[in-house]
C-alpha cells in the first residue's frame, strides 16, 4: 500500500504538504565534514538526520505552500528544479515515517522506523537490585510547568545577573582560601555526623541541578519527558530528561539549559557561604560549611568539564554547532596529524570547531592535572 499522502499523486504540483505538529526540526549542525539537520517525531517515532537541501524543502512544508512554490524557492536557492519522481521520493520518505499530516504513524520496530537516533527520549524504567530507574511523577512536564510558574521569575536578567555576580564573588573567595577549605574538608571526614549531613546537602544539590535543567528548558519552550531516580549501587541520583533539548529555539537557549544545573549547584551554596563568612559558629560546624563550599564548587565545576556525557560537553557542542563533537574531533585530528588530504576537505567552520575543541580538551586536562597536583602538594607532608 502506498504511503504517499492523499492528493500527492494527483495534482502533485498543487499539493500543499504539512508536517504533523509533533515534528521538530533542528538548526544546522556539523557532523564530521558534513552539515546535517535533525528531525524528531515527539510522538515516539524517534529522530533521524537529513542534509541541508532536504531540510530546506521539509522546513517549508507548513501547509501554506504548494510543491510548485517550494520547488521555485529551491530552484532560486540551489539552481536546479526537482522533477516529479524526486518529489514522490521525498514525500514517500516523509509519509513512511509518519511525519506528514494525514499519514499513519510508523509502527514501532517497523522498517519505516527512523534511523540514526540523535537525541535522548523517555526510557522505559528498568528496575533491579543493583541498577535501575523509577519515575517519580506521572506527568513530568506538568510538574516542571508548576515549578516554572513558582520560580521562573528568577530567570529574568534583572534578577539572575545579581545572583550570578554573588556566585562569582563566592568562587573568588573559595579560590583565595582554598588551602583553608582543603584542611576543613580533611577534618570533615573525621566527623561522621557532619559528614552525613554534608553528603545529604550535596545530594539535594544534585536533585536541584536536574530540576534546574527542566525549568530552564521549560522557560524556553522545552518539554520534560521524565523526572525520576536512577541507581547504580551504591550511587543513587535524580534525573530529568528534556525531550527536545536539541530543538529549542536558539543556540543560546540550549547553552542556558545545559548550564542551568551547574549554576543551580553554585546558587545553592550562597546561603551557606554567608553563614561560613559571617555567622558565629563552632569550629566543627564552621569547618563543615567550608568543606561543603569546596566540595559543592568542585561538584558544580566538574559538570562543566567539556567531555561527554557532562553538561560542559553539551555547551561545547552548542558553541561549535556540532553533533557527535568528540568523535568528529578525534577523526579530524587523526587525519590532520597524518596530513591526510581528506582533512583539507573539511569546511573551514568544521576545521575551526574541531581544532578549538581539541585544544580546549587538552587545556582542560592540563588544568585538572595541575589542580590535582596542587591539592596533593597541600595535603601531603613536605
Amino acid at each position: 500500500m502506498s504511503t504517499t499522502p492523499p492528493g500527492a499523486a494527483r495534482g502533485l504540483d498543487e499539493y500543499r504538504p504539512e508536517l504533523r505538529p509533533q515534528v521538530l526540526l533542528s538548526g544546522a549542525l556539523l557532523q564530521g565534514a558534513a552539515t546535517v539537520h535533525l528531525i524528531k517525531d515527539t510522538s515516539g517515532g524517534g529522530s533521524f538526520r537529513v542534509g541541508p537541501k532536504e531540510h530546506f524543502l521539509i522546513a517549508r512544508m507548513d501547509g501554506s505552500r504548494s510543491l510548485t512554490e517550494i520547488g521555485e524557492e529551491y530552484a532560486r536557492e540551489y539552481g536546479r528544479r526537482l522533477d516529479g519522481a524526486r518529489w514522490q521520493q521525498i514525500l514517500r520518505m516523509l509519509g513512511t515515517r509518519g511525519l506528514l499530516a494525514g499519514a499513519p504513524s510508523p509502527a514501532p520496530g517497523s522498517a519505516a522506523a527512523p534511523t540514526a537516533p540523535a537525541a535522548p527520549t523517555a526510557s522505559v524504567p528498568r528496575r533491579g537490585l543493583l541498577r535501575g530507574s523509577i519515575r517519580l511523577v506521572a506527568d513530568a512536564d506538568a510538574t516542571t510547568d508548576r515549578l516554572h510558574r513558582a520560580v521562573g521569575f528568577l530567570l529574568s536578567p534583572g534578577r539572575l545577573l545579581p545572583l550570578l555576580v554573588l556566585v562569582l564573588g563566592m568562587e573568588v573567595v573559595i579560590a583565595v582560601r582554598a588551602g583553608e577549605l582543603l584542611d576543613a574538608t580533611v577534618e570533615l571526614f573525621t566527623n561522621p555526623v557532619l559528614l552525613v549531613g554534608t553528603a545529604t546537602l550535596l545530594w539535594f544539590s544534585t536533585a536541584l541541578h536536574e530540576l534546574a535543567h527542566g525549568v530552564v528548558a521549560r522557560h524556553h519552550g522545552g518539554t520534560v519527558a521524565e523526572i525520576g531516580l536512577r541507581w547504580r549501587l551504591p550511587v543513587i541520583i535524580m534525573y530529568c530528561t528534556v525531550d527536545n533539548y536539541l530543538y529549542l529555539g536558539s543556540r543560546w537557549q540550549r547553552i542556558q539549559t545545559a548550564a542551568a544545573g551547574a549554576a543551580m549547584n553554585l546558587l545553592f551554596l550562597l546561603p551557606f557561604c554567608a553563614l561560613w563568612l559571617f555567622a558565629p559558629l563552632g569550629a566543627a560546624t564552621h569547618d563543615a560549611l567550608g568543606a561543603l563550599l569546596l566540595l559543592g564548587s568542585v561538584q558544580a565545576l566538574a559538570m562543566l568539564v567539556p567531555f561527554p556525557p557532562l553538561d560542559g560537553y553539551r555547551i561545547a557542542s552548542q558553541l561549535c554547532g556540532a553533533t557527535e563533537l568528540a568523535a568528529s574531533t578525534l577523526v579530524y585530528l587523526r587525519l590532520a596529524a597524518r596530513r591526510d588530504p581528506a582533512a583539507a576537505g573539511y569546511p573551514r567552520r568544521a576545521r575551526t570547531a574541531y581544532r578549538a575543541y581539541g585544544l580546549g580538551a587538552v587545556l582542560t586536562l592540563a588544568a585538572v592535572l595541575a589542580a590535582a597536583v596542587a591539592v596533593a602538594q597541600h595535603l601531603l607532608p613536605t
